[in-house]
């Protein structure tokens, strides 16, 4: 086995829970670049806080539904660490609405992001990765859990489980794990924008645990399967501390 640091890819890396898979990641050891749709800034400063703590990591920008600059994007962590490992495909856009009030533009630009750009995400993965690697996509809880104004969003992210637990199947004899995770309610920008202080109550008391997620919850299932999780594939992980 070779004793190079395992290389991850981490899109959305300059969002919420991205930033703190990126770090997490990065502090177990592996090299991370860092993925940024449009704020450089903000991955600059992801990459900033990895390498003060003697991390190793770098930023790239890239639309995660353009299959050429997705190219791009694996062709920089081939050139910069030697190749790919685990991606971990945070990236997706939520708007909200009751299906009988959402634009149907809004709703194609979910489409856009969340399943095209899993889509494109995995299929460069799926090509590209080494093997004993990890393909970690971003589900969401309220694909279960069924909460109004949620149809659109939610949907996108039903087929994020269709193509991860397929995908876990069609790359039989590589020794490459597929999953999801479906964060529940995670107090992050993407969740508490626009929402009104009563409603996240609300959520926060739907978990046994009486609290809102926080990115480093998330970061822990995702260490697990990006690490040491080999027997865990074709799954959707849900963690969201008991909602459902």
């Amino acid at each position: 086995m070779s004793s190079a640091p395992r290389v991850a890819i981490v899109t959305g890396g300059s969002g919420g829970i991205g930033q703190a898979v990126a770090a997490r990641l990065a502090a177990d050891g592996m090299s991370v670049l860092v993925h940024y749709a449009g704020n450089a800034q903000r991955a600059d400063d992801v990459v900033s806080k990895i390498v003060e703590k003697d991390g190793t990591a770098s930023a790239f920008r890239a639309d995660v539904a353009d299959e050429d600059e997705v190219a791009a994007l694996f062709d920089a962590a081939e050139q910069r660490y030697g190749g790919v490992d685990v991606v971990v495909h945070t990236a997706g856009i939520m708007l909200l609405a009751p299906l009988t009030e959402l634009k149907l533009e809004d709703l194609d630009r979910m489409h856009r992001t969340n399943i095209r750009g899993t889509f494109v995400v995995d299929q460069q993965a799926a090509r590209r990765m080494r093997s004993g690697g990890a393909i970690i996509n971003f589900s969401s809880s309220v694909v279960k859990l069924a909460l109004p104004s949620y149809t659109g969003y939610a949907a996108t992210k039903g087929a994020v489980d269709a193509i991860t637990l397929i995908l876990a199947k069609e790359l039989r004899g590589r020794d490459i794990t597929v999953n999801a995770v479906a964060p529940g309610p995670t107090a992050t920008p993407l969740f508490l924008d626009g929402k009104e202080q009563a409603v996240i109550d609300r959520l926060a008391a739907m978990t046994p645990l009486e609290r809102l997620g926080t990115p480093d919850d998330i970061t822990e299932a995702v260490a697990f399967l990006a690490g040491p999780a080999r027997w865990i594939n074709g799954q959707v992980l849900y963690a969201n501390g008991g909602a459902i």
